[in-house]
Order: structure tokens, then sequence, then C-alpha cells
């Protein structure tokens, strides 16, 4: 079976989330049960030494925003099909922002020429290669769905998957035309939201299935709380709607072998785990000499992450004897809240300001615990990497925290499955709570290893949701 899938990134070659890891990880799982997926993906600045290695398979002279080529490349196991059209991709700063940090003016258009090429490849451009199914990712392709349905003929099939409904892709209604949307098209029951056209809408509406990343998240999005104004939409399509959890690339992220490590491990040699927090907290400045266990955050540093919240209710994580490690970028008030709170606690508190691959394995490995306090949460995987690391992950009810933690309450520790610890008041007072039960779990040798080794026994492979995607595909076809 053949799945085009659409995403405005992937891992490991352009990332700014988790976007790009379930679309770096995706294609290879899907292999190991016989789906051949290849990704459309933007030719960025970073991919242009790719471009000479690989063919050139079609071209395109009509798409919005100027003409583009197709390339096909095969690299790391992936094959890519890059979108190589200078005039859109080919400029400083980010993916999606500008060097000031402002959205680029003509995002419409970039992502508007990827879906169409998405749909078109979808549709038989490249000869010789004919997709079952185009499985698109997020806003940035989701008009690839609506292409295809305006096509008005016989095409492949097509899905949505939803990584974060927060993000709609939202546009005024005079970029119809320069989209080659029909215009007839713009109206509440089609592509129009509250006066504007939105491409996550366009998807939801007219794509064959709706997928997102976790089955609590697929129920909380059809609620106000949750389904950022789209909650009607996808109640109306309800039936198509389903969660798949996403999983993690064990191989990229395995402590037995991991060369970012001071010092790899397993369950069964968890001792040398202490290694890395000598390591880690070393390399931060923290004190090494610290009884309580460490906390890390690695993340987008924003409130939908409730570190706001966790801002708060450091004073009392250090009064109990704990420490902190956060690594991540965001909102400037949050980052200069972290700085301010590593000054104000000198070898408690360490805080390292931007993103760093490499050192994000350093966290997981050196720290006995990782925060995740999110308001919402669609899956998450930097919990995932907590339990391959026997690092407690301590995480709010929601999304796909609460589909891949087991709390660490009493039937659950009798029963050997706590896997973390689940709380659900995401507030300074919340977190606080959460955090004197971790220290006191902490202060439990033998409890602390069993729970550690339960995690490190949780499955978080691709493998299940793999076979997930490929019911659903065959369902499809």
């Amino acid at each position: 079976m053949n799945v085009l899938m659409v995403a405005s990134e992937c891992a490991p070659f352009v990332k700014t989330g988790g976007l790009a890891d379930v679309v770096g990880a995706l294609p290879a799982a899907l292999a190991r049960v016989d789906v051949d997926a290849q990704v459309v993906l933007p030719a960025y600045p970073p991919l242009f030494p790719l471009l000479p290695k690989g063919e050139e398979v079609a071209r395109f002279d009509d798409l919005p925003g100027g003409p583009g080529r197709i390339v096909r490349v095969t690299v790391q196991g992936i094959t890519l099909l890059l979108l190589d059209a200078p005039q859109l991709f080919d400029r400083p700063g980010g993916l999606y922002v500008d060097e000031a940090g402002k959205d680029w003016a003509d995002n419409h258009l970039r992502f508007g020429a990827l879906s169409m090429a998405g749909a078109r490849i979808a549709m038989g451009a490249i000869d010789g290669y004919q997709p079952d199914v185009l499985h698109a990712h997020d806003w940035q392709a989701a008009l690839a769905p609506v292409y295809l349905r305006m096509a008005g003929r016989d095409t492949p099939r097509s899905i949505i998957t939803i990584h974060n409904i927060a993000f709609q892709g939202r546009f005024g209604p005079q970029v119809l035309d320069r989209l080659h949307l029909k215009t007839d098209w713009f109206h509440p029951e089609g592509l129009e939201f509250h006066g504007d056209l939105s491409f996550l809408k366009g998807a939801l509406m007219y794509a064959d299935r709706i997928t997102t990343v976790s089955p609590t998240y697929a129920r909380e999005i059809l609620t106000p709380d949750f389904g950022m104004g789209l909650e009607g939409v996808l109640q109306a399509r309800a039936s198509v709607l389903s969660g798949v959890l996403n999983g993690i690339d064990i191989d990229a992220w395995n402590p037995a072998d991991d060369t970012a490590l001071a010092e790899p491990y397993e369950a069964k040699t968890l001792k040398r785990k202490a290694a890395n927090r000598t390591a880690l907290s070393e390399r931060l400045g923290l004190n090494t000499d610290s009884s309580g266990p460490l906390f890390c955050v690695v993340s987008r540093l924003t409130n939908q992450k409730g570190l706001d919240a966790l801002l708060d209710a450091v004073p009392h994580l250090v009064e109990r004897g704990a420490q902190l490690a956060v690594l991540g970028t965001g909102q400037p008030e949050l980052e200069q809240g972290f700085r301010d709170a590593a000054q104000a606690h000198p070898g408690q508190v360490a805080t390292h300001i931007g993103y760093d691959e490499a050192l994000s394995h350093l966290f997981q490995a050196g720290s006995d615990a990782i925060l995740i306090p999110s308001r919402f949460e669609p899956c998450g995987l930097t919990q995932l990497y907590g339990l391959r690391y026997g690092t407690l992950p301590v995480v709010a009810r929601t999304g796909g925290l609460a589909d891949t933690v087991i709390d660490a309450n009493v039937a659950a520790i009798l029963a050997k499955a706590a896997t973390g610890f689940v709380f659900t008041d995401v507030s300074a007072f919340g977190i606080a709570q959460v955090i004197d039960r971790v220290v006191d779990a902490y202060a439990d040798p033998k409890l602390w290893q069993s729970l550690q080794r339960a995690a490190m026994r949780h499955p978080v492979s691709w493998d299940s949701s793999a076979q997930a995607y490929r019911d659903l595909y065959t369902d499809l076809v």
C-alpha cells in the first residue's frame, strides 16, 4: 500500500516540535507493516544539500506563490519528495516566522503550495507512482484534502491528522483566489470560519477521515474547552474521528546505547543512571550532593504547557529539597521567569534557554522525574522519552498524557503497574501537591526503583500505532 504524507516538518531534517518527530518516525514504522510512506516536505535551506542528490520527478508552474518542482531523495531511510520553490522557502528565520519572530506574511501561499503539490502527486503527477491514501498533517498541509475534493473526479482517499487544534491556519477571505480555491465553497458549511478562511477547517470538512494523536484528545476536542471553536465541526463529523496514540523512535531514544549520555544504562543497570545526574548537574551548575529528586522540564515555555503555574511552585519545590533543570524556549516572560528562578536558587534551579537535541537526551537520563503540567496536550512525546529512560513523568491528566502514564496510587503500586504521577489541578497549589508525592516516593529507594522499572517496561514504540494506521488506510481503500 502506498501512502503519501504531506507535512511542513520532518525530523531529523527540520523540526520545531513533536510534529516533526512523528513525521520522521512513522514511515519506518509503517514499512514494518508493509506500507510505503513517502513524505512531501518543503525544501527549506537546511535541505538544500539534498537537492543535488535527488531526482526531479515533477514540475508545477501554477502553484500558489509561483512555480515549484518535486525532487525525490531517500535519506536515513525516509523517501522525501521535496518541494523546491525558492521564492517561498529560501529565506532566513524559522519555518513559519521571520527573524523577528513574526509569521511570514505569505504563509498562506507557502503552505497552499505545499498542499496543492501534495494533492497533485496523490492524483498521479509522478510517473509510476500512485498513492492509495493522502495523509495530511496539521494546518500547513490541510488544504491537500480540499484540493483533492475540488478535483471532482475519482481521487485517492484522504486523512487529516490534528497534532494541535490550537493552530488552524486562518487567513482573510481575500486569499481565496491566489490559493485557487472555489469561492462558492466559502461558507459556514465549507471553508469559512468566523469570516476567515481556515485551512484546518477545510480539511475537517472535506477529508475522508480525521485522526488526532491520542484517544483522550479525540474526545476532548469535541468540547468547547478543548475544541478551540471547531468543536461543532468535529461533533458533526464525529463518526469519522478517531485517536491514534503517538509512539517514539526507540532506536533514537535508547538509554542502553545513547551516545549523548555520560553512561548508558538499562532497567537492570539502573545504578548507572546516577552518573548522568552527576554529569547534568555539573554541566548546569547544580549542587551534586542533593538528596532530593532532580526534576526536569524539556518543553516550549508557554502557558499552554502550564509552566506559568510551575514557576509559581518553584519555591515549594526547592523548600522540599528537590532540584529543577529547565531546557526550552518560548514566551519571553517565562524565559525570564525561569532565569530569575535560577538566579534566586543557585545550585537548586538551572535554566538553559534554547534547544539542544543532545542535551535533551542528557536531561532525560540525568533527571529523576520530568514535569509536564500541560493545560492541554494532544499527545506529548517527552513523557514517552521519560518512560523509556526511567525518568518518571509527572503529568497533568489531559490528552495523551492521561493515555500514557499510570498514576502511582496505592492500587497501581500494589499491582506494580504505576509508571509516574498524574494530577488534575494545574495551579501552583496542584503542582506543589504532586511535588510532595514525588519527593515522598523518592525517599523510598525500593519503591522508586520499582516505579522506574515499570516505566521502562511500558510500550512506547510505534508498533501498535503503525498497525492502527495501516488498519485505517485499509478501511479507507
